[in-house]
């Protein structure tokens, strides 16, 4: 007779019920709700709203500024993960403890932290802005606060992996005469590949969902630096819920569709493991 696996968790229907209950009261059902109101609209009016120029000029900011965060935060991220990862120097755990801080910042205290800090009068301002370098209430500002509040989502992605990541297999690539940039090229960026392309798109999606901190350092101008969020928040505002929700239907679209694509750049980019 074959050993039963013992679970500690109750049975498979017993879990899956409660997850399936769980996911719907939290997800399926509010975009259920979501979808449902917006049907109630007519095609032409759904396209006049979700496709004006005030809402297409929206979008190219808030994809736009996102993929820029993501991408920073791809670079920089690795870099700030691999020397948390593989050195050991005073001041090591509060630099670690800090890449947490904006999951426990509030992202309106973060942007109205970052404006006064970058205006023409603010502490780091003074000594930019006469060198031409203007962050705050700018689009450089919207990609500045985005970075923030995404930062911990690569670099926690990525620390598992290289704490994981066998020195040994570096040590290996150095005894056969690859110098550094060769091994972390065929070595040690493969390995690396599945797990930052997966924090790239936690940063990404959580940059494009992003309202607090950009409020703060934006003009909020229409047409200008006006991100998604705060186009569907002055729908809300004016009591207009329908074209709020068709707004946010067309982001929730994009997203999904984006997300999608980045799944299977991860599967694409697992193959490099094997």
């Amino acid at each position: 007779m074959g050993h039963q696996r013992y679970n500690v968790l109750p049975g498979f229907g017993l879990t899956m019920g409660y997850s399936i209950v769980y996911l719907s009261l939290v997800v399926l059902i509010p975009l259920a709700g979501l979808l449902i109101r917006v049907s109630a609209m007519s095609w032409a009016d759904f396209v006049r709203v979700a496709f004006s120029d005030r809402a297409l000029a929206a979008y190219r900011l808030t994809f736009g500024a996102s993929f820029l965060a993501a991408t920073i935060n791809a670079v920089l991220g690795t870099l700030l993960a691999w020397v948390l990862t593989r050195y050991r120097f005073p001041g090591r755990k509060f630099l670690d403890a800090l890449v947490d801080f904006p999951f426990a910042l509030p992202t309106a205290v973060a942007g109205l932290t970052l404006a006064n800090l970058f205006s023409q009068t603010g502490w780091l301002g003074q000594f930019l802005v006469p060198l031409g370098i203007r962050l705050a209430y700018t689009t450089g500002g919207i990609v500045m606060a985005l970075t923030f509040v995404s930062l911990p989502f690569v670099v926690r992605t990525l620390q598992p992996v290289l704490e994981e990541f066998e020195v040994e297999l570096e040590e290996a690539a150095a005894t056969l005469g690859a110098g550094r940039w060769c091994t972390f090229r065929r070595v040690v960026f493969p390995a690396l590949l599945p797990a930052l392309m997966t924090g790239f798109a936690l940063a990404f999606a959580r940059a494009v969902g992003e309202y607090g901190s950009v409020l703060f350092i934006s003009t909020n101008k229409p047409y200008v630096s006006e991100i998604t969020p705060q186009v569907i928040m002055g729908w809300l505002d004016q009591f207009e819920y329908a074209n709020a929700m068709a707004v946010a239907v067309v982001m929730l679209s994009a997203s999904f569709a984006i997300l999608i694509t980045i799944n299977l750049l991860e599967r694409w980019a697992s193959r490099f493991q094997r």
